[in-house]
């Protein structure tokens, strides 16, 4: 579960597409770092904030971990209370982030939700959903084909960017990555747009790399459902991303999503990163 699927408006405008909000590249090794980010969004339609959330991210040598929270504000508030929350815990290997367990939860109204993942070297091991959703016959099955090579969408968050060039560059924000959130299968893709600079309120301001988002659902998904054809089809998605002090990692700072109800927006108004000093380990 990423900052946005922890905002049920989000959840419900933005998911799946952006439930990753990115792609995770991490096929490549790199030298290792320890970061940590504290972040706070907060989501918007067509201007008016209904939605507000945090984001933690901390990485070490060979463990990291993640969460996320949030809920209905504003006007949205006044019709639908929301809540949700995610964490991620995996290893670091190699300069590459290895998830072993996500799990998400969200509540709307008198219903709650919670998913369970855990998986071995991108292989699901075993996920649940409680309560167990209902069967439904038009929903594409997963295979176990699908649940192999995946990330969770919390994981697949973060780009990496491998080697030791120019982190913001063109090049950065090429790729496409498989992500299973514990209902869905789907492929995202990145391409390069342009560059922008960007300021929270309180922490980062600088350059932000602007690549377009692309889904594709493969399965675990209706086909009729109107939000998925439009996701599927839609070409003006953008996903901002800035560094995460100290590492290869690139981390969303903004998502913006047209719709029929205005723009969807996902935007950092407190992005705090900072590298942590290395400790040696000893025997």
């Amino acid at each position: 579960m990423t900052i946005i699927s922890a905002l049920p408006f989000v959840s419900r405008y933005l998911l799946p597409a952006s439930s990753a909000l990115g792609l995770l590249l991490l096929l490549a090794p790199s030298a290792q770092a320890q970061a940590r980010l504290d972040a706070q969004y907060e989501a918007s339609l067509a201007g008016i904030p209904v939605g507000k959330g945090t984001w933690a991210i901390e990485i070490g040598d060979d463990q990291y971990g993640a969460s996320a929270q949030g809920g209905t504000a504003g006007l949205l508030k006044s019709f639908s209370q929301g809540s949700g929350n995610g964490s991620v815990q995996g290893r670091v290997v190699n300069g590459a982030l290895v998830a072993q367990s996500y799990q998400a939860s969200s509540t709307t109204g008198k219903k709650s939700e919670q998913i369970r993942i855990n998986l071995q070297n991108g292989t699901v091991k075993d996920f649940t959903i409680e309560p167990t959703p209902p069967v439904d016959p038009d929903r594409v099955p997963v295979t176990d084909a699908h649940k192999r090579g995946v990330f969770d969408p919390m994981t697949a968050s973060l780009l990496r960017v491998p080697g030791n060039g120019e982190l913001l560059s063109p090049e950065s924000c090429r790729g496409a990555a498989p992500v299973f959130d514990g209902r869905m299968r789907y492929e995202l893709k990145l391409d390069y747009k342009r560059m922008e600079n960007v300021k929270a309120d309180k922490g980062y301001r600088g350059p932000a790399l602007v690549c377009a988002i692309y889904f594709t659902p493969v399965a675990g998904y209706i086909p009729d459902r109107p939000v998925i054809k439009y996701l599927a089809q839609a070409r003006n998605m953008e996903v901002f991303f800035v560094p995460l002090a100290g590492t290869r990692i690139l981390v969303p700072f903004r998502v913006v999503i047209p719709t029929s109800f205005g723009t969807a927006m996902l935007e950092a108004t407190s992005f705090i990163t900072q590298a942590t000093p290395h400790v040696a380990k000893t025997q």
